[in-house]
């Protein structure tokens, strides 16, 4: 009982932590890179920096996230998971701050303005996506949700499970697209910005979530086995498995033998199958390896 309490008090503690965490790294990004020049991020938050933009920057822009986005992580606590939606408010809520606290404390933002060059605020969207995607990264991973478009993709997911979350998401995003275009003074420039931002904090996100722990496999076909699996193991440092396979064009038995190994193995596991006559192989990236897997 007792370390089934302290399991899930740890379990709090670092779910705590990560919101706390991902929070402020996208507070920073938002503080330093995005909201001195002038381009919206995706989804809801995009939403709330325009508003924030018509309004003439008179009211804070964290009041403004909280005020666009707390009503939907409420409804996904109440519909969805109480402790998920917990969560995405604590996430929020320090993320809204964050950036009144970076102000505070004197953290200066990059005015890609004053910069001296103009196409410089296409290192403010890169710099805005890399670090924000870190963030984004780090909420996904341990609660599957980063923001408030995941949320109304969670609460609509509720409610009509048949819907396709991947063109939601996409639908959200462009619409805030299209809105900044006429929100901007119909310039194509914040259109763009916050394209770049799109993409690049994606792309961040998808390789975060891929994990440290991946691999190549290997799937190769052969009539010497043993010879084959004694030296992959010996020369890689990798389990060997063998699999009886029966080829459909000759139906000969034949040996596939499966082996997973890092990138930096792949020269190597090249050179050992070219030894090896009538033997073929074919890999794939693995995104994530689990078990006794030596690095």
């Amino acid at each position: 009982m007792k370390r089934n309490v302290r399991q899930a008090a740890g379990q709090w503690g670092m779910d705590l932590l990560f919101a706390v965490c991902a929070g402020l790294i996208v507070a920073f990004a938002y503080h330093v890179f995005q909201n001195s020049n002038g381009f919206a991020p995706g989804g809801v938050g995009g939403l709330a920096t325009i508003t924030y933009h018509l309004l003439g920057y008179r009211i804070k822009w964290a009041f403004l996230m909280l005020a666009f986005n707390l009503p939907i992580f409420a409804l996904v606590t109440v519909f969805v998971n109480r402790k998920f939606g917990s969560m995405l408010m604590l996430y929020m809520v320090v993320q809204s701050l964050g950036v009144e606290l970076f102000d505070r404390i004197g953290v200066t933002p990059y005015a890609a303005a004053t910069a001296g060059e103009d196409f410089e605020i296409a290192f403010a969207c890169i710099a805005t996506g890399v670090i924000s995607g870190m963030g984004f990264s780090l909420m996904l991973r341990r609660f599957g949700a980063s923001g408030g478009t995941y949320a109304i993709s969670a609460l609509i997911k509720h409610w009509k499970p048949e819907t396709n979350i991947a063109h939601l998401s996409f639908y959200l995003d462009g619409s805030v697209v299209a809105i900044a275009f006429f929100v901007y003074g119909m310039q194509i420039t914040p259109v763009i910005c916050t394209l770049i931002n799109l993409f690049v904090a994606n792309v961040v996100v998808d390789n975060l979530l891929a994990g440290t722990h991946n691999g190549y496999k290997f799937e190769i076909v052969t009539s010497n086995p043993e010879a084959l699996a004694k030296e992959l193991i010996e020369t890689l440092g990798h389990g060997v498995t063998e699999v009886n396979v029966v080829g459909m064009y000759s139906h000969t038995e034949r040996y596939m033998l499966i082996c997973i190994i890092r990138k930096r193995q792949i020269g190597k596991m090249m050179r050992i199958i070219k030894k090896y006559p009538d033997t073929f192989a074919s890999f794939s990236k693995v995104s994530e390896v689990f078990g006794r897997f030596k690095k």
